[in-house]
């Protein structure tokens, strides 16, 4: 049995003069009849106003590795309480979490969680920070917000996963409350959002320089490699350089592996060479710290200096298998800064995942 649909109030809608509401929330700017939800499927219009019918209600908690997310410069080793709800203002035809993101059914919605719920159960769990992943958390932003809030007065960081389609207020307030991100740049291609995401690419570029420029937000970015889809060489040295002159050489990129899901089961897994190609590609573009994922690759999976080379984080997956950085962030060998947010370095949590149960239907 699945948790009711919440009433919450939305935020980001106004009223259109044929009695219609536009959520502003996205650049899909959903029009909506009374009862209508838009494409997320979580904003809907009730009564003349908008509401969030997923407030306070999930699929799951679970506490990940933070390279999990991925975020590789974020507090290495730690550990993350993550959650998501349901639904996505995207339309990924090969979404690779298409159960949680696609869902149109409220049974996957089986516990609840008030904010500060959330919070204490992550510091419970030792956790540093807490993520809004599996599903894009833009589409839940009012909960994220408030669950944001009660883990800052636990002293806790805020992660959002995100594909980084909002609009230009809701993002400014949205961000304003997250410490780190991980932005999912589908491809670097108009046509590519089109066609496979019913999206454009314009907004999330927007995203991903409105976060550099104008926040202290640390953010890294994952592009899911598609074979003969966004794969190029032509492609991807674009991006390269794209990131190099708008955001700089220090912002993390990941390169992940499709594997055939949701509406594209015809195109084959993505090849570790592909993977391989892609970093190499970033690299001499100028990005200092260029990642494989989704593949068991030492060197795609460390982090080196970029003055002096030498490895400094080693990882196997989701796994630190070495770890050779200073409390704030240094290169022990020739003292040069690593972008990103370090502190001291405990026992790495590891390639673990436990289920946290909240208010699961069936139990007490």
């Amino acid at each position: 049995m699945s948790i009711p649909e919440s009433h919450y109030p939305a935020r980001w809608w106004r009223v259109l003069p044929d009695g219609r509401i536009e959520c502003d929330l996205c650049p899909r700017f959903c029009k909506l009849h009374e009862g209508q939800r838009g494409l997320c499927f979580v904003r809907k219009m009730e009564g003349g106003k908008m509401v969030l019918t997923t407030y306070g209600r999930s699929s799951g908690f679970c506490v990940d590795p933070i390279e999990k997310k991925p975020l590789n410069h974020f507090y290495p080793g730690s550990s993350v309480f993550s959650f998501g709800t349901a639904g996505c203002n995207l339309a990924c035809k090969f979404c690779q979490n298409w159960d949680i993101s696609k869902s149109r059914e409220t049974d996957t919605l089986m516990d609840r969680a008030a904010p500060d719920e959330i919070a204490a159960a992550a510091e419970k769990s030792g956790c540093k920070s807490v993520a809004f992943t599996y599903n894009d958390p833009v589409i839940f932003a009012e909960y994220a917000m408030d669950v944001a809030d009660a883990c800052h007065a636990r002293g806790l960081k805020t992660v959002a996963v995100t594909a980084g389609y909002i609009t230009e207020e809701p993002r400014r307030e949205f961000f304003a409350k997250m410490d780190a991100a991980n932005v999912d740049l589908k491809a670097f291609s108009d046509d590519f959002y089109v066609e496979l995401t019913g999206a454009h690419l314009q907004p999330v570029l927007d995203t991903l320089t409105y976060l550099k420029r104008e926040t202290g937000v640390w953010f890294e970015i994952t592009t899911l490699l598609i074979p003969g889809r966004n794969d190029s060489d032509a492609e991807l040295a674009a991006m390269g350089r794209w990131i190099m002159r708008e955001l700089g050489p220090g912002v993390p990129l990941h390169f992940s592996a499709f594997h055939p899901d949701w509406k594209m089961r015809d195109v084959p897994p993505t090849p570790a060479s592909t993977l391989t190609r892609a970093r190499e590609i970033a690299l001499k573009a100028g990005l200092h710290y260029v990642y494989t994922g989704n593949v068991h690759d030492t060197t795609g999976g460390t982090t080196f200096c970029p003055s002096c080379h030498a490895p400094l984080i080693v990882r196997d997956w989701y796994r630190i298998d070495r770890y050779d950085l200073t409390p704030d962030g240094h290169c022990p060998h020739c003292a040069s800064a690593i972008a990103g947010r370090f502190g001291a370095f405990g026992h790495p949590f590891g390639n673990r995942r436990i289920p946290v149960a909240m208010h699961r239907e069936g139990r007490p």
